[in-house]
This record gives C-alpha cells, structure tokens and sequence, in this order.
C-alpha cells in the first residue's frame, strides 16, 4: 500500500469498527476526556486558524501554516493538550486525520491565493492504514493544488524507519507536494530528516530565534543553517520571530522566509495582504547591531578545556613509588591524591625531591604511604568555574599553589588538574582578545567590531550618520582626582551613549580613553545628540567636589607653572553622513569623523558640529 493523508470519508465508513477498536483499547484512562475525544471526532468540533509565512526580502505573503484548535473552553482548546490527550487515549491518529481536513476544507473555502503548510507527524504518513490515492482525490475535490500543498513533517518520535519514510515523501512529491521540516535544531532527529529527505522547505526552531539580537551563539546558528541550507538548494523558514529586533537581525542574515506573531497571529481567515505598519518596517532599509563577538568569549572561558587527565595515586600507593613515577616523567610537576574519584591532595615534585634529599629520608619513608608528603589543602575547584575566578582564588592563596597548580573536579568526583602557569596563558590570550574586541572599562566593542560594523553598513549601502564623541577637560579632572574618579566618568559616559541609541539598528563603541563611537541609521539622530549633550551638561558637574563646582571647574599648573582653570568636562561631537560610495572603507570614515571631532571641539561648550560636504573617498585604503 502506498503510504498517504487519509480522506476523512474513509475513517467515516469504517466508524463502527473504530469505535469497537477504541472500546477495546482504551483502558485505565478518564472517561471524561475520552467521551469528550470522541465527541470532538464524531462532530467534527475543531476549528482551523492560519498564520502567515511572510517572504521577508519581497515585503509579502508567501504562504500560511494551517492550525488547529480544539473545542473553545475546554482543556482541549490549545493543540498540545488536544494531540497529547488524543495520543494517550489512542486516537492520535484520527485527531491527527480530522485536524488535516479541518485545514484543508477551511483554507479551500477561503479561495487564498498563497501557498498552505499542513502539519503531519512521520508516523502518520507512514501509517500502514491507507487506501492509494484518497490524498490526492480528495484535495482536488476541495479544488486545491497540491503543487501549493507543502507537507509539514511535525516531529514526535526520536526514531523513524528512514528507509520507509524516504519512499513516502518521495511518493508525494510525484502527486506534486513539497516537503518541510518543522522545528529545525529541537527535538529528536531533524538534522538527520533533513540529510535524509532533503526537504524543500526547513523551519528554525523558534529557540533559535528567541534572544538572536542578544546571543552570539544563535547568530551563528542561523547564519549556519542558511549557509547550509543554499548549499543543498532547501529554503529556511525562521519561526517564532515577536521582536522588530529578532527580525531586523534575519533580515540582515538573508534569511528568506519568517513567521512569528510579529509578523502576523493565527486567525480564522488566512490574510492576503500584510499590515501597512509592518511593510514600513520590511521596507526600510538597515542592518542589525549584531551581539559582540567579546561576548561570547565572556561566556567561554570555562576550565574544561585546560584540564589534563592524570591517573592519581592512591593514599595506598608509597612514597617510593611516587618519586619513581616523578624519575620517569620528567613533564609532571604534581600528582594527584585520589580515593574512589574523591581527590585528597597534591603531591609536588619539588617537595618530594626535597624532603627526599635529606640523609635516610629515603629509609625511613620510602616504604609509607605518600599522604605523608601530600598537600592535603590544595586548591580544588569545579570545572564549570571561571577562570578569572580561579584566578582571585590562587591571587589569594599561598604562592606554591600557582607552581603546584590545582586538581579539577566534576560534582567532587575527580576529572584531572591543570596549572598555573597554563591559566595565566589563557587569562592572557583572553585579555589580548578582549583588547581587540572590547573596552575592558565599558564593555563596549573595541576597534575590530567598530571598524567591522562601518564595513557591513557599507557593503549593505545603507546611509548612516557617523559620530565621534570626545569629552573635553577630560584630563585635568583626572589629574587632580585620580583615574578611579576618572574611570566612573568614562563608565557614565559609555551608559549614556548606550541608552540613547536604538539598540537594534545603533552601534556605540568605545576606541579608548574618552573617545566613542556612535554608528546611527535611526532617523532622529540628531535629536539623540542633542539629548546626549544636556545630559552631560547636567550629570558631569556632579562628579566634581562641592568647592570645583561651585567654582565652575579646577584650577591647575600647566607646565611652566602658570595657574590654568579648566571647566567642567563637557563632549564635543563630530557628525558625517556616510552614503554609499562604491570605493568607500572605514578608514575614510574615520579620517573624515576625526576632522568633524576636531570642528566640534573648536566651538565651547557641549558642541555638536555637523560635516555637511561629502565624504572625500579619493584616498580608500
């Protein structure tokens, strides 16, 4: 038999023997729901919704999803409890029928003109209760075409019969329907379905999408899964997208198709065109401020990967033994003291071999056990520990415990140790990193990410207003009060930057001291300088002492000893419009935004100076 979508009038013929089958096999369950499950069957009680999948470069409606819904006021409304209540009391598979012609009936009397997505489990397409060619008749009957008919496979089950289900999507794709993947990176098996069925359509599981602006990780995620996916000639749907945010960041992946409440909810009648609101928002032409790449350094600097294995010894193994294992391993500057995976102490190299050089050490020793020269106050930490946390604790402690190093645990149990000297060549390498990345004082990212972002607007021929923020007086404040006071003034300054930026489309970054960048694509730019500049203007003097504020700055030397006074720390900014320009690169654009900086800085005060001539591009790097 071929493997199909069962026509509803199938089921309805075989009625009798369907409710024999169920009175016989539905045992030990709540009668209640089961009467209910039933009268939803025989009356058809469900109710379709559709939410649209929205073509997010063409700004329109490509297709729906069809839902379902259960009895209004029931706990059998929402589809999770339908499904799984129907799969406990063994009628998922006819839940699962009826639902599907629920859809199509709907969507058929609708007479949209869009694609339907229609959501079938694996097991059900390969259910050995089928009759050949009811699918496809039945759909015609509705005067749909199955060519607009994508098959949704909906996962349920962590294993499947490839081999059968290759030979069922293959089958309906020669009646003319495309296949989809639901729920791409959750669940069981999806990677796997899709090398195997080679789908027409994928969905990004909604996880994915969730905290993208936010997470590294999930941006690459993505950004993976559609490199993947036009490498095998599959089509990627992101659901699940709520945010102006999540969206804007897809869009600038190039992900092709979305869906999400953002986009559009589930409603009864599919929709055939999208909210004006949300065409203004796919029409405008911006890119994303992408999660920092310092960030997920931040989150990955666990002590897993500096952690060695070495077989330990036991509070049973001698001392002679040790030093013998010492002799043979010239590398091993500790050995771990371990019982039943429960670590004791350290052993260090250089306080065996000195204790031993002593005269009849050997003698007298050599035959006891090795707790006798065992550190039993080592440092032992767990693996999911920070390194800068393990850092403090070593900072703290004795210093032989940095020449010894420290055994690493996993719930107590013993995993392996690792050094000191190999934490502080990762601390390193971390801060090195962090340099280039991020401003260690704000957090903000550092010159590689700024000059990025500039080169992404760039390529995407977005127009931009770029800025140079530059605090004046800076120096003298921190002259005379010391660069703790000055470090909160630059940590106030980098806060209120951000905060006045739209965090989604607006890039602030710090390239060192007191100089920021800002990257804006929001419209209202201008005004958010302005805000900047009057909240300096307000907060800035109350970092000074009551006397230098009430004197309106601090008097100081300059270096030929003549008194200066220096006034309150105000910011100068410097503003370009960048547009497209097919030579353009960051570094005309930082040239160009310094010379704006240094116009700015020339008018007193808290200044704003705008550069109106066009950017001189003769000179790209």
């Amino acid at each position: 038999m071929q493997p199909y979508i069962h026509d509803l009038q199938e089921l309805q013929i075989n009625w009798g023997s369907t409710m024999t089958r169920l009175a016989s096999s539905v045992v030990q369950l709540p009668s209640q729901t089961q009467q209910l499950l039933l009268k939803i069957l025989e009356q058809r009680q469900l109710k379709a919704v559709f939410q649209p999948i929205v073509h997010i470069a063409k700004n329109e409606i490509y297709s729906h999803e069809g839902l379902i819904r259960g009895p209004e006021n029931t706990g059998l409304h929402s589809p999770l409890a339908l499904f799984e209540s129907a799969r406990k009391h063994n009628l998922g598979f006819e839940m699962e029928h009826l639902s599907r012609q629920i859809v199509l009936e709907s969507f058929a009397a609708s007479n949209n003109p869009f694609k339907l997505f229609i959501n079938v489990s694996p097991e059900s397409l390969i259910e050995p209760r089928s009759c050949k060619g009811a699918t496809l008749a039945y759909i015609q009957k509705l005067g749909l075409n199955p060519t607009n008919v994508i098959i949704e496979l909906t996962e349920s089950s962590p294993t499947y019969d490839y081999d059968l289900l290759r030979k069922a999507t293959d089958h309906y794709r020669s009646l003319g329907f495309e296949i989809a993947i639901d729920d791409l990176g959750e669940g069981f098996s999806s990677l796997r379905l899709w090398s195997e069925l080679s789908p027409e359509y994928v969905k990004i599981d909604k996880h994915f999408i969730t905290g993208i602006d936010q997470s590294p990780v999930k941006l690459e995620f993505v950004r993976s899964i559609a490199q993947i996916a036009k490498n095998c000639g599959s089509k990627v749907i992101a659901e699940g997208i709520e945010t102006q945010a999540q969206l804007t960041i897809l869009k600038d992946l190039d992900i092709t198709y979305g869906q999400g409440f953002f986009l559009g909810k589930p409603q009864a009648a599919p929709l055939e065109y999208l909210d004006p609101d949300l065409k203004r928002i796919l029409d405008k032409k911006s890119i994303t401020v992408q999660p920092c790449q310092f960030t997920s350094i931040q989150k990955n600097n666990g002590l897993e990967k500096l952690t060695v294995h070495i077989t330990p010894a036991s509070s049973k193994t001698t001392v002679d033994d040790i030093y013998k294992l010492f002799e043979e391993t010239p590398h091993l500057y500790s050995i771990p003291v371990v019982d039943d995976d429960t670590p004791l102490g350290l052993i260090s190299r250089y306080n065996i071999s000195h204790q031993l050089s002593r005269q009849y050490a050997r003698e007298i020793y050599g035959k006891k056990s090795c707790m006798v020269f065992t550190d039993k106050k080592a440092l032992i930490v767990e693996k999911c520990m920070s390194l800068q946390a393990i850092s403090n604790l070593i900072t703290d402690m004795e210093p032989h415990h940095l020449t010894n190093g420290f055994i690493v645990t996993d719930q107590g149990r013993y995993i392996g140790v690792s050094s000191g000297h190999a934490l502080l060549r990762e601390i390193t390498e971390m801060q090195i990193i962090a340099a280039r990345y991020a401003n260690p004082l704000t957090l903000l990212p550092g010159n590689v990410p700024i000059n990025e972002h500039m080169d992404r607007l760039i390529d995407n021929g977005i127009t931009f207003w770029a800025c140079y923020c530059d605090l004046d007086n800076f120096k003298p404040f921190n002259d005379k009060y010391g660069f703790r006071r000055g470090d909160e003034i630059i940590q106030y300054t980098g806060k209120l930057l951000q905060e006045s930026a739209q965090p989604a489309i607006d890039f602030v970054g710090h390239v060192g001291g007191d100089d920021f960048i800002i990257l804006f694509q929001s419209e209202d730019w201008e005004t958010r300088c302005r805000a900047i500049l009057d909240a300096l203007a307000v907060e800035l003097p109350k970092f000074y002492d009551k006397k230098d504020r009430l004197n309106g700055g601090i008097q100081s030397k300059d270096r030929q000893g003549s008194k200066v006074f220096n006034p309150f720390i105000t910011m100068s900014i410097g503003v370009v419009r960048i547009d497209n320009a097919p030579i353009m690169t960051h570094h005309n654009i930082s040239a160009s935004i310094c010379k704006a900086k240094k116009q700015a800085k020339a008018i007193a005060g808290n200044s704003l100076f705008v550069e109106r001539r066009k950017v001189d591009t003769r000179n790209a790097a």
